[in-house]
C-alpha cells in the first residue's frame, strides 16, 4: 500500500515538472529540429516522406467517406433541381397543349369561314354568318339549330348555304335562335332544274344522305354527274344556287342526288335573305320559343 502511494507521489511530481518545463522543452525541440534540418537536409526529407507515407492511408480512408458524402449531397441537389425542372416542363407542356388545341380549333374555324366566303349570294342579297349549336338529325328529321334569330334579322324561308351550295332553309325562328330544315329532310320540297338540260324538276328529301329527283316529264335525259341547281320558280330561291349532283340515274324511274353540302362537318353556315317570298317562306315567323335541339355529336 505504501509502495503504491509512493509511486503516485512520484508520478505527480514528474507531471508537475513536465508541465512546468513544457514550453521550454518545446522551444528546445523546435530549435533542435531546425539545427538538424540545416545540418542534414536528406535526413529531414526522408523523415517527411516517411511521415507522409504513414499518413496517406489514414488520409485516404478519411477522404473516401467525405467524397461519397459530397457526391451524395450533389446528387440530392441535382435531383431536387430536376424535380423542379420536370414540374415546370409539365406545366409548360400542358400550357402548350392548351394553346395547340385552341390554335387548331381557330384554324378549323378559319378554314370553314374562308370556304364559306367563297359563296357569292348576288348583288341584292344580304346574309348573316351563324354557328350550328345543335343537331336535329334522326330517322325522322334532318335539321340543325343556329345561334341567330329574329333579333339578327333571320326570318322563315331564308336560304341556308355553305361554301359548296344550298344546305336548307329556315323553318322556325326565335328571338335568338333559328331552326334549319336541311334539303335532305322528308318535308323538304325544292324547285330545281338540271343545269345541263335546263329541265325543271322537284327535289325531295327522304331523311337519308341522298335526295330524290322527281321530273315533270321524264327521267331518261338525266345522266350521272349532272349538277342540280335551284330553278328560281315558285318564289323560293333565285336561279342557279348549287344543290347537288346526280349519283344514280338510268333505270328510268328513280334519280338520286347527293347534296353538295357536307352535313357531317357543318360548323358555320350563311343565312341569306334574297328578298323573295313564296313556297319556301310563306307565313310570318313564329313568336314562340324554339324547342331545344340535341347537342352536336360529331
Amino acid at each position: 500500500m505504501a509502495i503504491r502511494d509512493d509511486f503516485e507521489v512520484a508520478a505527480s511530481q514528474v507531471r508537475q515538472a513536465v508541465q512546468r518545463f513544457a514550453l521550454a522543452l518545446l522551444v528546445v525541440s523546435a530549435f533542435a529540429a531546425m539545427l538538424i534540418g540545416k545540418a542534414d537536409t536528406v535526413l529531414v526529407e526522408n523523415a517527411r516522406v516517411l511521415a507522409l507515407d504513414l499518413a496517406s492511408p489514414a488520409l485516404e480512408a478519411i477522404a473516401q467517406p467525405v467524397a461519397v458524402a459530397n457526391r451524395t449531397i450533389a446528387d440530392l441537389r441535382e435531383f431536387a433541381t430536376l424535380r423542379e425542372e420536370n414540374a415546370r416542363l409539365r406545366e409548360e407542356n400542358a400550357r402548350l397543349l392548351s394553346w395547340q388545341t385552341a390554335a387548331r380549333r381557330l384554324e378549323n374555324e378559319n378554314d370553314r369561314l374562308r370556304e364559306l366566303s367563297q359563296f357569292h349570294e348576288g348583288p341584292e342579297a344580304s346574309f348573316i354568318t351563324s354557328r350550328i349549336v345543335g343537331d336535329s338529325v334522326s330517322a325522322y328529321v334532318r335539321g340543325a339549330l343556329l345561334n341567330v334569330g329574329r333579333k339578327a334579322g333571320v326570318a322563315s324561308g331564308q336560304a341556308v348555304v355553305t361554301a359548296e351550295g344550298l344546305a336548307g332553309r329556315i323553318a322556325e325562328v326565335g328571338d335568338n335562335s333559328a331552326r334549319v330544315l336541311f334539303v335532305t329532310d322528308v318535308n323538304s320540297r325544292l324547285p330545281v332544274q338540271i343545269e345541263r338540260t335546263r329541265e325543271r324538276a322537284i327535289l325531295a328529301g327522304d331523311n337519308s344522305n341522298l335526295m330524290r329527283l322527281t321530273l315533270a316529264q321524264t327521267v331518261q335525259g338525266v345522266q350521272r354527274g349532272d349538277r342540280i341547281v335551284t330553278s328560281g320558280h315558285g318564289g323560293s330561291f333565285p336561279l342557279g344556287i348549287p344543290v347537288g349532283e346526280v349519283v344514280q340515274a338510268g333505270d328510268g324511274t328513280s334519280v338520286k342526288v347527293r347534296p353538295f353540302a357536307d352535313f357531317s362537318r357543318l360548323e358555320f353556315v350563311r343565312v341569306v335573305d334574297y328578298g323573295v317570298t313564296g313556297l319556301v317562306g310563306s307565313g310570318p315567323p313564329s313568336a314562340t320559343p324554339l324547342p331545344p335541339a340535341g347537342p352536336r355529336g360529331r
